[in-house]
Parts: C-alpha cells; structure tokens; sequence
C-alpha cells in the first residue's frame, strides 16, 4: 500500500514538472514570435539601448575583469607544472591564451554576467507585470515588447562580446605575470607566442557566441518577467527560474557552437 500510494505520489509530481515544462515550451515560442516580429522592425529606442548598455554592462565590468585575471592565473599555474614536467614550458603562454579566447572567457563571463543581469531583468519586469505598468503601457497603446523587451534583448547582444573581449585581455594578462615572473619566459616571448597560437578563428568564434549567449540571457530573463504570477511570490520563482535556465542554455549552446566550429564546420 506504502508503494502504491509512493509511486503515486511520484507519478503526480512527474505529470505535474512535465506539464510545467510542456507548458514553458508553449510560453516561450509564442513569445518568441511575437518578440521576432518587432525585433526587426524599427524605429529602436535608441536611448533606452545605450542607458541598458552603460548600467547592466559597466556595473558587470570589475567582477568580470577581476574574474577573468583570476582564469588566467589559475589556468597558468595549474599548467604549468605538467608542461614543465615534459619540458614543454615554452608551450604555456599558447596554451592559456586558446583556452581563454576560446572557451573559458567567453562561457566564464557569460554566466557570470547572466547571474547578474537575468535576476535583475526578471525581477524587474516581473515587479512591472505584478503592479500592472506593463498593462498601463498595453492600455496607453504603446508595445510593452517594443519599449521593454528590444532594448534589453539589443543591449545585451552588443555588451556581452565586450565585456568578453576586456576580460580575455585581463586574463591573457593573468597568464603573462605566471609566465613571466615564475618561469622566467620574456615578456616579448611570452607575446610572441600567445599571439602565434591564436588564430582569427578563435577569436571570432570566442566572441561571435557572446552575441547569442547575449540573446539567450535577454530572452528568457524577459519572458519569465513578462509571464509573473502569484505577486512577489512570484517574482521570485521567475527570477530563480531565469537564472538557472539561462545558465543550462548557454552551456548547452556552448557545446553546440563548440561542435559546429570545431568539427563540423573546417
């Protein structure tokens, strides 16, 4: 009887996550269809754009310069005891530089920068959609998306490759102390042969998938505002449900661009 009623139990919480699920799918392509329709339509809220821009990105700026000079240092000193072992030291300043360009930069300060902004946006929006101004708006016949949800979405998308790019350079600068100071590489040498390892390819590519990791966080940050229920119960549920999804679809659109440059694509 015990088991009857636990499978029961079970059954009933797995419908209920299926359907919550099924029900997100369902909430996040109509979204998405009506957010695509005034994405490419201008005119943009230019203002609103580069106030976006300046407050989420600028505020983001220390911890992830400070984070990504840490990567580099860790990255370096973590390595640099195995290359020494084969003789092979001469190959660190490369090897910190691809790893961060490639992957650790742009995927470490995505979710750094998704942690941040994501609840904000979420929280945001969802106190605007509890307190009714986001129905205000509708009511005054001005597009809630439009006015809201574009200018995030644009902001996002332009600040993230740049807040990718300072810290690569912070943490190439990580590697360089390491290499520098600990292993006595030259500083000219250590230069030489960072910049020799890097192929434009891995830059684009590092950067480019900011751009939709930038996407990704505007997207679903927005739609978990937009869809608040419950008062600030609710705010709450969707700004920990904007973080934690964004956190998974980057990761997994990291490994799909990953796939795309690195073996499919020569």
């Amino acid at each position: 009887m015990y088991n009857y009623l636990t499978s029961g139990k079970l059954f009933s919480k797995t419908e209920k996550r299926l359907t919550e699920f099924f029900e997100m799918i369902g909430g996040l392509s109509s979204f998405s269809v009506r957010f695509f329709k005034e994405v490419f339509i201008p005119p943009y809220e230019i203002e609103q754009i580069r106030k976006h821009m300046i407050e989420l990105g600028m505020k983001t700026l220390p911890i992830v310069g400070v984070t990504g000079f840490i990567i580099g240092l860790v990255i370096a000193m973590q390595l640099s005891p195995v290359l020494i072992r084969f003789g092979a030291e001469a190959f660190l300043p490369g090897s910190v530089g691809i790893s961060i360009v490639r992957e650790l930069g742009p995927v470490i300060c995505a979710l750094i920068f998704a942690g941040r902004v994501s609840s904000g946006i979420g929280a945001e929006l969802g106190s605007m959609r509890v307190t009714e101004q986001i129905d205000a708006l509708e009511t005054l016949s001005t597009n809630p998306v439009k006015y809201l949800v574009v200018p995030r979405f644009l902001a996002l998308s332009l600040t993230l490759p740049l807040l990718t790019l300072y810290a690569d350079i912070l943490g190439i600068f990580g590697g360089y102390l390491v290499c520098v100071y600990k292993l006595g590489i030259s500083s000219s040498m250590y230069l030489n042969i960072t910049f020799d390892a890097l192929l434009y390819k891995d830059v684009f590519t590092g950067l480019g998938k900011t751009v939709f990791f930038g996407m990704i966080i505007a997207w679903v940050s927005c739609y978990e505002g937009f869809n608040v229920e419950g008062g600030a119960e609710g705010v709450g549920r969707a700004t920990t449900r904007s973080v934690v999804t964004t956190f998974i679809l980057i990761i997994t659109a990291d490994c799909f661009f990953t796939a795309l440059f690195y073996f499919v694509v020569p």
